[in-house]
C-alpha cells in the first residue's frame, strides 16, 4: 500500500466528520514549498480541502506548484519571496490575510545545507544555517502573532521542520546541526507561550529522505543565497560505494517527499488535537 493509499483509508473511516477534507476551509503557510517536500506537503494540504499559501524564493517554482493545485482542483496562490528578506516575513503573512482572510497553519520548512568541517566553517556558513532555521521562522511566526493568538476555537497549528543532524549531531554540518537543534526550543517555547490561544506547535525531524539535500554533491544541485552558489548535495567523488547506505534504517530505503509530507500534514489536522511541544522523528527507524 502506497504513502497515498494509507492516508485515504484513514480519511475513509473519517470521511463521515470530514467529508471535505481534514483541513477544509483552513489557511495554510508552507515556505520552501516550489519543490521537494514543501512542494509535497502544499499538494497533499491541498488534497486534504486547505487553502495553500505556496512560498519559495524561486518565483517561478512556486508559482508553477500553486498553479498545478488550482488545476487539480484545489485551492492556492504563490507568494514567491526571500525569507531570509527582513521585510518579506510581514509581506507573506498580511498577503496571505488579505487573500485568504486568516491563518491556521504555518510549515516552516524552507532550509537548505552548507557544509563544512568544523575547522573550516567560515562565518558567513555559520551565521547563514541560524539566519535560515532559526531567525526567519522566528521572524514569520512574530508576524503572524495578532492573527493566532486569539481564542478563537480554530484548529491552528506551526510545524517547524527540523533534522535528525539537529538531534544527534552529524559530520560536516556543525552549523546545520546547531541551526536544526535551535528549531526543537523554538517549538517547545511557541507550544508554552501559545498553548492559551489554541495553538499547537511541533516539529518534525527528517532522516534520509531522498532530495537534493541527500543526493549526491556532484549532480550539480546548487541555490544562490546572498548572491553566492551553495552547492547542495552529499560529496561522493563519483564512486559508488561498496556499502549499503540504509543498513543501519529498520525499513531498509530512504523516504520520498510525497510519504513524510503526510507526517507533517498530520501534525495540523484534528487527529493531533492534543500533541503539542512534539518532535516527530520521520526516519525508517533509523537512531531508535
Amino acid at each position: 500500500m502506497s504513502a497515498a493509499d494509507r492516508l485515504n483509508n484513514i480519511k475513509g473511516h473519517l470521511s463521515a466528520s470530514y467529508p471535505q477534507g481534514l483541513l477544509a476551509g483552513e489557511v495554510a503557510i508552507i515556505t520552501g514549498s516550489g519543490q521537494g517536500i514543501g512542494k509535497s506537503c502544499a499538494e497533499i494540504f491541498a488534497r486534504e480541502g486547505a487553502l495553500v499559501v505556496v512560498t519559495d524564493i524561486d518565483a517561478a517554482k512556486s508559482d508553477q506548484v500553486a498553479a498545478d493545485i488550482n488545476a487539480a482542483g484545489g485551492k492556492a496562490t504563490s507568494i514567491p519571496g526571500d525569507i531570509l528578506d527582513p521585510a518579506f516575513p510581514e509581506k507573506l503573512i498580511e498577503e496571505t490575510v488579505k487573500q485568504f482572510g486568516k491563518i491556521n497553519h504555518i510549515v516552516n520548512n524552507a532550509g537548505f545545507t552548507f557544509d563544512g568541517m568544523l575547522h573550516k566553517i567560515t562565518d558567513k556558513q555559520w551565521d547563514l544555517m541560524l539566519a535560515v532555521h532559526n531567525t526567519a521562522p522566528f521572524k514569520i511566526v512574530r508576524a503572524a502573532a495578532k492573527y493566532l493568538r486569539q481564542k478563537d476555537g480554530a484548529n491552528k497549528s506551526i510545524v517547524n521542520i527540523s533534522s535528525t543532524s539537529g538531534l544527534h549531531g552529524n559530520v560536516g554540518q556543525a552549523n546545520y546541526a546547531t541551526a536544526k537543534a535551535g528549531v526543537v526550543g523554538l517549538t517547545k517555547t511557541i507550544a508554552k507561550e501559545w498553548g492559551m490561544f489554541g495553538v499547537r506547535c511541533n516539529t518534525v525531524a527528517f532522516g534520509w529522505v531522498d532530495t537534493r539535500l541527500t543526493r549526491a554533491k556532484e549532480s550539480g544541485a546548487s541555490i544562490e543565497v546572498e548572491g553566492q552558489k551553495v552547492v547542495l548535495g552529499i560529496p561522493t567523488g563519483n564512486k559508488q560505494s561498496k556499502v549499503n547506505p540504509f543498513a543501519d534504517i529498520p525499513l531498509g530505503r530512504a523516504g520520498n517527499a510525497d510519504e513524510v509530507a503526510g507526517s507533517v500534514l498530520t501534525l495540523c489536522t484534528p487527529l493531533t488535537s492534543y500533541v503539542t511541544g512534539h518532535t516527530l522523528e520521520v526516519t525508517g527507524g533509523r537512531g531508535i
